[in-house]
């Protein structure tokens, strides 16, 4: 096979941005960020973790209903009219609620035409200090979605998720060419870590899933200070040998947008054959 009928790249977006109390103020900010990224060539474009609310799990017992929305709801169909305009899918994550009166953190997939996916719902929930997350979602029910679009097969996983490889791994095998991980971390403000570098280890363990799995990755991280939290943004992309093609700010909202050559997948996989020389008949427990 040529190059030239081997490639196969998509432009990505990463909206990173600051978050206030005022909900409608951050979706109409984040509606900006959009079209900035689709003006930039971006076709598939990720919000951040809780987009539009500020990160209210650092505190322990505050009231649900104020931050959460339905799916459909105000939200998707913003950006359902946004997606069919701009001829782009967009990830929307958001605090789910259900009619069932369920929470759940969720990511609302809308294609180019502005079809609604299945939605995604967050796995993996922790619950530590700053981050009590157990008070307010229910965990999905153990489905790993991948998206089958126009411009690409993908996966989305969301922030905690970010730290199991079973996740990565279950997403690779289910044909995801990328992982988005939409998230909202960082430091506890006044507060030195024995452990290190937090978001070194942040950015290495999903550097590896693409590594170990041959696939690019997409981190979208908000910035700013909310309370107690500081937000470090440094949104990436990666390619599926861990190397970084593009990181945002630190501190700057922004619509970061990366070329990623998806042919680089096979390359890896064939080269290395770290799926083709797996041995699932060892892996017991």
């Amino acid at each position: 096979m040529s190059k030239k009928s081997n490639k196969h790249t998509v432009v990505v977006g990463a909206v990173q941005s600051a978050v206030s109390t005022d909900m409608d103020a951050n979706l109409k900010k984040t509606v900006g960020l959009v079209r900035t990224a689709a003006k930039k060539g971006a076709k598939i474009i990720c919000l951040q973790e809780l987009y539009r609310t500020v990160y209210f799990p650092q505190y322990k017992n505050r009231k649900k209903d104020p931050y959460a929305e339905t799916v459909p709801g105000e939200s998707t169909e913003v950006f359902a009219r946004l997606s069919r305009e701009l001829k782009v899918v967009i990830i929307v994550p958001l605090f789910e609620k259900t009619k069932d009166g369920h929470y759940y953190n969720s990511a609302v997939v809308l294609d180019e035409t502005g079809k609604r996916l299945e939605t995604y719902r967050k796995i993996h929930i922790p619950h530590d200090a700053r981050f009590y997350e157990k008070n307010y979602f229910k965990e999905g029910s153990g489905d790993y979605r991948v998206y089958k679009t126009k411009f690409a097969t993908f996966a989305v996983l969301i922030c905690y998720d970010q730290w199991f490889p079973e996740a990565a791994r279950m997403s690779t095998l289910a044909g995801a060419e990328i992982i988005f991980y939409p998230t909202a971390i960082g430091g506890i403000v006044g507060y030195d870590s024995d452990d290190g570098d937090w978001h070194n280890a942040w950015e290495t363990v999903m550097r590896g899933h693409a590594i170990a799995n041959g696939v690019h990755v997409v981190a979208v991280n908000r910035v700013g200070i909310e309370d107690k939290l500081w937000f470090w943004g440094q949104s990436f992309a990666s390619d599926s040998f861990g190397k970084v093609l593009k990181r945002g700010s630190k501190k700057k909202e922004e619509a970061m947008v990366a070329t990623l050559n998806l042919a680089h997948n096979k390359r890896i996989r064939d080269g290395w054959g770290f799926l083709r020389n797996r041995r699932p008949d060892t892996y017991k427990f």
